[in-house]
């Protein structure tokens, strides 16, 4: 029987209750399944980690995860902790020193959910966004410098590299021919960003060649937020730069009903490393404790480290199990408008697992 080692990261805020809910559910299916199993280790990194040792993980934890399988993750956010300091210290420090440049977000309109897009049908809101996950952005290039002075200055660059974009571009088109639709849109700023996004242009340009059955098109950032409003039906999948990709992920998943059901993976198709998934909903301290988190995002990614691990039938089950969930409404967390707690969905998850 297969055995898959499981890094399992709470971090911060509900991370420490949706991680271990998603352990659960994960225990059940194989329980359940019978043809693979989990060992899973948790390594209690982040804001306490920080208060009590002055960094969000040990200098060496990159070696203590690198036998890992896969690494399932849940938030990097503290309120008495800068935010720089807890998302490069932990997440980024993952990402960055396992190459994982392709961040995936699948979006769609769970069955019960009752989505903001009033003139939207379920099956013409069924995305995946692939954001660039290495460089851009947030390559940490910059610096400040006569801090407290009328002359200070401040930078951060933006570096995009013609391997860092050909590679992510060439894996957005890859997932576009594996979908039905075969279609890309390219996201891009190109009108105003004339370097670096002008290459990221040339580049998907030479890159489509490759790939003669995708379909695809070039948006603008800004214009892409209102189609994605407006034409729904229009989008299938997507390829932006990390900033651009950061913020339409977090749209889409307020169009499909909720951040608390949006899943990650922080991927390394090449599988040099482990991979990582996690929700995207953040640290939510204001929740914290509260037993009010939507642990639907987990056990979503969860169904993505499935997949990735090339257990797809147990990938399968566990999806059919959360959409039976969120088709009952007396199951919805207070995110999308019910009185369920964490605990009850993560409970009725196992139980229809079991049947």
């Amino acid at each position: 029987m297969k055995t898959y080692k499981i890094a399992c990261i709470p971090g911060d805020g509900i991370g420490q209750e949706v991680v271990p809910a998603g352990e659960e559910v994960l225990r059940v299916l194989a329980e359940h399944l019978g043809s693979f199993k989990f060992d899973f280790e948790t390594f209690k990194w982040g804001g306490d980690w920080y208060r009590a040792h002055g960094e969000m993980m040990p200098a060496d934890g990159l070696e203590a995860l690198k036998s890992k399988d896969a690494i399932l993750f849940g938030s990097a956010g503290d309120p008495h902790i800068p935010d720089h300091i807890t998302l490069w210290g932990l997440r980024l420090k993952i990402c960055q020193g396992f190459d994982q440049y392709a961040n995936v977000r699948p979006t769609k309109i769970l069955r019960g959910i009752d989505a903001p897009l009033k003139r939207c049908e379920s099956k013409d809101l069924d995305w995946i966004i692939v954001r660039e996950n290495s460089e851009g952005e947030y390559a940490g290039v910059g610096g400040r410098v006569h801090q407290g002075h009328p002359t200070e200055v401040a930078t951060d660059v933006s570096v995009l590299t013609r391997v860092g974009v050909e590679r992510v571009i060439r894996y957005a088109f890859k997932l576009a021919q594996s979908r039905p639709k075969k279609h890309l849109t390219v996201v891009t700023k190109s009108n105003a960003q004339r370097h670096a996004m002008v290459m990221w242009d040339e580049i998907a340009v030479q890159i489509s060649k490759e790939f003669p059955t995708v379909t695809w098109d070039k948006e603008l950032v800004d214009a892409m937020t209102a189609r994605m409003v407006n034409r729904p039906s229009s989008i299938d999948t997507v390829v932006a730069t990390n900033l651009h990709g950061d913020i339409l992920t977090d749209l889409a998943a307020a169009l499909a009903g909720s951040l608390g059901i949006a899943p990650t993976g922080n991927i390394d198709p090449e599988r040099r490393y482990p991979s990582m998934f996690e929700p995207i909903h953040g640290s939510a301290f204001d929740i914290m404790g509260k037993g009010l988190a939507n642990p639907v995002g987990t056990f979503w990614s969860c169904v993505m480290m499935l997949d990735h691990l090339g257990e797809h039938q147990a990938a399968i089950t566990l999806m059919n199990a959360i959409e039976s969930v969120t088709e009952n409404k007396s199951l919805h967390t207070r995110d999308l408008g019910g009185q369920a707690t964490t605990i009850d969905v993560t409970q009725a998850i196992c139980s229809i697992i079991k049947k």
